[in-house]
């Protein structure tokens, strides 16, 4: 299995901070010193707005030379406003072409809302939402508790679709957070568990204002250490990037799954003399 790790987006101004890796690095140049240190990372922009072919092309550039995976998330007129024309499948489908012929292209991420509620309704349009992506890896985040149930993970892995795993904070209404495998590809992504601000939180960033403790990125490393026989790829990516709190805990969870003898793709940063 190999394990791939990395955050929930690059481009965070607040890494620029004295310490941490973007210090004194030009936001051009920001994709760059990322892939020296971390092998994945989910692109957040695309959820706002799906970049053209040249914007990937731009991505692969600052990412050659280097083992990396980028996964491209769908953007938020199939997960929260849930009228995709033609056009935009075409769009979507057709952008990150570079990025495949480069080899670094990860999965699609289509992230749900919590109000996305398992409903008949919307059990159908989940099933033609992952036929017009049939042939591409597509993960799927389910945040209301109804879909965390085996026969919704059975028929995702009949479809071939991707069970995103989550760590949300322990407020209850959510999936549980377990590692759960439809296919050989295994997708996680760690939240954070701030209950003071899941709910109340003006923005993501408070949200996901936590920094996970060894102990807590050890208990990771165990369920992860429990389908190592079951998955060819895993990806892993941290939402806590405020304050830098996912730059510290990468390499906690690097460190636990390296001495339960995993295999994580580990970039080779150079010398720069910054964290990580």
């Amino acid at each position: 299995m190999n394990i791939w790790l990395g955050c929930g987006g690059y481009s965070n101004t607040e890494w620029a901070e004295e310490g941490l890796i973007y210090e004194g690095v030009r936001k051009d140049a920001y994709l760059e010193v990322y892939a020296q240190h971390f092998s994945a990372a989910e692109l957040n922009s695309s959820f706002y707005a799906i970049p053209g072919l040249k914007a990937f092309e731009g991505m692969v550039r600052r990412a050659a030379g280097h083992d990396f995976r980028m996964a491209v998330k769908l953007n938020k007129v199939f997960t929260h406003d849930r009228a995709p024309q033609d056009a935009d499948f075409d769009r979507m489908l057709q952008s990150p072409e570079p990025l495949r012929e480069a080899g670094m292209m990860g999965p699609y991420l289509a992230q749900f809302p919590y109000s996305f509620h398992r409903t008949r309704d919307n059990r159908l349009y989940l099933a033609e939402l992952t036929e017009r992506f049939a042939g591409h890896e597509l993960a799927v985040e389910l945040r209301h508790g109804s879909w965390d149930i085996p026969e919704v993970r059975g028929g995702m892995a009949d479809y071939g679709v991707i069970w995103v795993s989550p760590d949300y904070p322990p407020v209850g209404g959510m999936p549980e957070p377990q590692v759960h495998v439809t296919g050989e590809v295994g997708y996680l992504r760690l939240h954070g568990r701030n209950e003071g601000s899941w709910w109340e939180g003006s923005s993501a960033a408070e949200r996901h204002d936590y920094r996970y403790t060894r102990a807590e990125m050890d208990e990771w490393a165990e369920k992860i250490a429990l389908v190592e026989g079951e998955l060819s790829e895993l990806y892993v990516f941290f939402q806590n990037t405020t304050k830098g709190h996912a730059l510290h805990n990468i390499p906690m969870l690097r460190e636990a799954l390296e001495a339960r003898g995993l295999r994580v793709i580990t970039p080779n940063p150079a010398d720069t003399g910054r964290l990580l």
